[in-house]
């Protein structure tokens, strides 16, 4: 990273000190990121807005009550991960599609550009990365990058 002097406050001469280096500002790096529980909750009422569903339909599902469901989708509690995994099996997701859901949403608050390797296939001359399936798990696979 090249070194740039700092530029002298207005009325005082410039300092013969060595340069300063410049700091490099990441975009969005200003704004503290949202606690973990606010992200998860936000994907989680997302998704179960997107099929339609009730509070009570996805809690009976997950055998939780639908005050506390109600309280882990405003982000106001924090939810063990059996709570999510049995919330996310509920609505059919897996919990790497809830991180992923997550990371991109970080990611894209930073400027960042999240691809989704998984919905487009047939990109020009790159394939994604070999992925070898886990034994228990489909080979189907969600990858989500931030470059």
């Amino acid at each position: 990273m090249p070194h740039v002097a700092a530029a002298p406050s207005p009325g005082t001469a410039p300092s013969a000190g060595p340069a300063t280096p410049a700091r490099r500002v990441e975009p969005g790096a200003d704004r503290p990121e949202p606690p973990l529980r606010v992200l998860v909750g936000a994907v989680l009422r997302r998704h179960r807005e997107r099929q339609g569903r009730t509070l009570r339909d996805v809690a009976d599902a997950a055998r939780v009550s639908v005050p506390y469901l109600s309280e882990v989708e405003r982000g106001r509690k924090e939810a063990s991960s059996e709570v999510l995994g049995a919330v996310c099996r509920a609505l059919g997701l897996r919990l790497v599609d809830l991180v992923g859901d997550a990371h991109a949403v970080l990611a894209r608050a930073e400027g960042r550009v999240v691809v989704d390797l998984a919905a487009a296939p047939g990109v020009a001359g790159a394939g994604p990365a070999p992925v070898t399936p886990l034994p228990s798990r489909p080979a189907r696979t969600a990858v989500l990058l931030a470059a």
